[in-house]
């Protein structure tokens, strides 16, 4: 069993108050059980006020997580704020992980974080992921290499993203500290069974007019249907949107990976000094790509419809771990809080959670046999439920 605990600060100038805070609302000595650990979501700023330091020293437990835009807790959602979910069981247990720098050597970084902190002979239930937000690198890239070095583990996690015009101040998190060019990761071991949730763009959003990937490379798209990208943006009338900030929101993509998987969203970020286009994930050459309409209605009708399916049913839950892009975000215009506003609303006070934004998701599309399809996302909520 798992019990879930919640609290949230708003203060980043002020160390103890901030300390007093947390710790005021986690009440630890008499609500931890004999392992612990905990997830944080936070505004950059108490990164580099200090603030996050203090209070991972002063918490009893491991502590892994990401910098977000805005996050948020049943008590309300906010953007200069802290939150941190704490998971406390007798039965599960709990290791973090920092991996080397992303910069250079990425996949042996992925790789070894892994297989040199993993617990010989064990499997983990499940592996926590974060990791900043860095142009050069593929956040499936960091899917792939858990995967294959874990064998099918269940992945769950988010790219970390502040709220800066070159979101220069994207951090991991791990113990009270923050990195620009590594991953935390969180080993889950025992008796935890996670179900995971995904709200992306409706069907019916989804334009039946399929082009097919003919030259890429990793998240770098250069070629549909045998054409120079930018012909197919001038064809679809994106050309002008593709060279603004607003690309995020203005050209979401449906992958399908032709291999019996469900389709995966994409974003697309910029257009380099070559033409061809950044996006925000792997685009594997022969894979089929569906333009999709994007917007708030859609975004709040497809969050509540997964945060009702992942909450339904008398299987009982503990807790709740919410991401949601920063796309879906965007997509809301001056209504900031409105997705999180809709999370809050159908769960309740039933279900202890915690939610954040995020600058790309990972999460499994399908379990077989204990093995899980772990996938990177954009444009997309999703939901673990333990």
């Amino acid at each position: 069993m798992i019990r879930t605990l919640t609290a949230t600060t708003g203060y980043i100038d002020d160390m103890d108050a901030a300390v007093q805070d947390i710790t005021t609302q986690l009440d630890c000595e008499h609500h931890l059980l004999k392992y612990s650990a905990g997830i944080i979501a936070c505004h950059y700023e108490f990164a580099l006020s200090g603030a996050l330091q203090a209070i991972g020293k002063a918490l009893p437990f491991e502590t892994v997580g990401s910098i977000t835009s805005t996050n948020g807790t049943p008590r309300g959602a906010g953007v200069l704020q802290l939150t941190i979910m704490v998971l406390t069981s007798d039965d599960t247990r709990f290791k973090s992980a920092l991996s080397a720098s992303l910069r250079t050597e990425p996949a042996q970084a992925v790789e070894a974080a892994y297989t040199e902190n993993v617990e010989q002979g064990e499997r983990p239930v499940m592996l926590l992921s974060y990791a900043p937000f860095m142009v050069e690198n593929s956040g499936d890239d960091y899917v792939s290499i858990l995967g294959r070095a874990s064998g099918g583990v269940p992945c769950f996690g988010t790219l970390s993203i502040d709220d800066t015009p070159d979101f220069h101040n994207c951090f991991s998190l791990r113990n009270g500290e923050y990195y620009g060019d590594r991953m935390s990761l969180l080993f889950i071991y025992g008796n935890m069974r996670p179900r995971f949730f995904l709200a992306s763009i409706s069907p019916n959003k989804v334009l039946n007019r399929p082009a097919r990937i003919t030259a890429s490379a990793g998240h770098v798209l250069k070629e549909i249907n045998g054409r120079p990208v930018t012909d197919f943006f001038e064809e679809m009338g994106l050309t002008n949107a593709s060279e603004t900030s607003y690309a995020l929101t203005s050209l979401p993509f449906m992958l399908d990976y032709r291999d019996g998987t469900p389709l995966v969203a994409r974003v697309f970020i910029a257009l380099n000094q070559d033409k061809h286009a950044i996006c925000a994930g792997a685009m594997p050459e022969g894979a089929a790509l569906y333009m999709g309409v994007f917007d708030k209605e859609d975004v709040l009708l497809t969050t509540g419809n997964a945060i009702r399916e992942a909450t339904g049913g008398d299987e009982g839950i503990s807790g709740m771990l919410i991401y949601s892009c920063l796309s879906r975000s965007m997509s809301l215009g001056a209504d900031l809080f409105a997705e999180t506003g809709v999370i809050a609303k159908e769960t309740g006070e039933r279900v202890p959670y915690m939610v954040a934004y995020s600058g790309g998701e990972i999460c499994p599309t399908q379990i077989n046999g204990g093995i899980a399809v772990n996938r990177f996302h954009n444009d997309t909520c999703i939901i673990c439920v333990f």
